[in-house]
């Protein structure tokens, strides 16, 4: 009996019960539907979130105050000995490689205009945030470069915040109150649309230190460096820490390079398509027993069969590849019928419900198919080894 003879025989075989196929193939198809659906996606998800961060480029680093072992926030505040101040945004600007320090307060106000009250997030930074996050103005200018100590009472519109206080009309020009600040508009900003949960539109931009005053803090949440395409990460961040070092006296500050950011979110979000993914090898465990089960019952089920092939001349090999050939097959099968479900169900996740991230990269389809088949192998040994060890007289004798 040669390959192609084996291959016909156990063709044959799964053809002959084509029900009993298909159920022991079940189990298969549903952890392999179960795996590529979940792990496409936190695989989505995963690239969903690094290209929002990405948008702004990699060549940013984050200053906070306070010394903390995490990612640096405004929390970071509590417990420091010196807050971070427009006079360290000025000092971080004129470091070598530095294309831009961008200041950051962040708050929510009532804002009042053309007879509307609006109450929105609103963001002081310097002049220079445009450039630094990649944002565009669509009419208007941004921020103009003032002294960051007597900024002049200017206001940014987010496209969405234009649209609710001033529509149908151009508010370049207009008066604007911001909490209890006047202020005049100079600039609508292009749609941004959300950001990691964030609406960028539905916001207004100020002056940093007309921010400080709104919202009565003393110190900065932030500071944003731009440095050079190509400078170092490393030598920017020690730099940043020589020169904090030198006006604080001591490190009560945060240094975060985006790369650091990117780092651990693809960290974390690998951790969680692992465990997605872990939860669908669940399925895949259940048609692993599914099949040895199957197989076992078919090994009692066909012992005179078996014991006709011996005597034909098959050797004990030869049993154990056709029984191991079946529950891979099978196994297979299960897998491709799986794996077009689950490729379905994300098509039709991501028609219907377009903000949900799915996305399969082609490896991952075919190690779902070498997985669903090293299951069938391995399901298969003991029964296919059974067969091959029983004897050829008491096999035909059962029969």
């Amino acid at each position: 009996m040669d390959f192609i003879d084996q291959a016909r025989f156990v063709l044959l075989s799964v053809r002959a019960k084509p029900l009993h196929s298909v159920l022991t193939g079940l189990g298969i198809a549903v952890g392999i539907a179960a795996v590529i659906l979940l792990t496409s996606m936190g695989e989505g998800l995963q690239r969903f979130v690094l290209a929002e961060f990405t948008q702004f480029g990699t060549n940013l680093i984050a200053i906070n105050p306070g010394k903390v072992t995490t990612f640096g926030s405004s929390l970071g505040v509590i417990g420091s000995e010196r807050l971070l101040t427009l006079e360290d945004n000025d000092a971080l600007a004129q470091l070598p490689r530095v294309e831009a320090a961008v200041p950051l307060v962040q708050g929510n106000a009532e804002v009042k205009a053309n007879g509307r009250t609006r109450r929105i997030t609103i963001y002081g930074v310097g002049p220079e945030m445009d450039r630094a996050f990649r944002m565009q103005v669509q009419s208007g200018r941004f921020l103009p470069p003032d002294d960051a100590r007597t900024a002049r009472p200017f206001v940014v519109l987010g496209h969405k915040v234009r649209e609710e206080l001033f529509p149908g009309r151009n508010p370049l020009g207009e008066r604007i109150l911001v909490g209890n600040q006047p202020g005049r508009v100079i600039g609508v900003m292009e749609s941004k649309g959300q950001i990691l949960g964030f609406d960028m539109d539905d916001t207004i931009y100020i002056p940093a230190v007309r921010a400080l005053d709104l919202f009565n803090r003393e110190g900065l949440m932030e500071i944003d460096i731009l440095y050079r395409e190509g400078a170092n990460a490393d030598e920017m961040v020690a730099a940043i820490r020589r020169m904090l070092l030198q006006r604080h006296g001591q490190e009560d500050f945060t240094i975060t390079t985006q790369q650091q950011m990117l780092d651990v979110l693809g960290s974390v979000l690998g951790m969680l398509t692992t465990a997605v993914g872990a939860l669908g090898g669940i399925s895949l465990l259940v048609g692993s027993v599914g099949i040895f089960t199957v197989m076992t019952i078919a090994v009692r089920e066909r012992t005179g069969e078996i014991g006709l092939l011996r005597a034909l001349g098959a050797t004990r090999g030869q049993i154990l590849l056709l029984f191991l050939m079946e529950g891979t097959l099978l196994a297979a099968l299960g897998g491709a019928a799986g794996l077009a479900a689950g490729l379905s169900c994300g098509l039709l996740i991501h028609t219907f419900v377009p903000l949900l991230p799915v996305h399969t990269p082609y490896h991952f389809v075919l190690l779902a198919e070498l997985l669903a088949m090293g299951i069938g192998v391995i399901a298969s040994i003991l029964p296919a080894r059974q067969a091959a060890m029983l004897d050829p007289l008491e096999a035909l004798r059962s029969e």
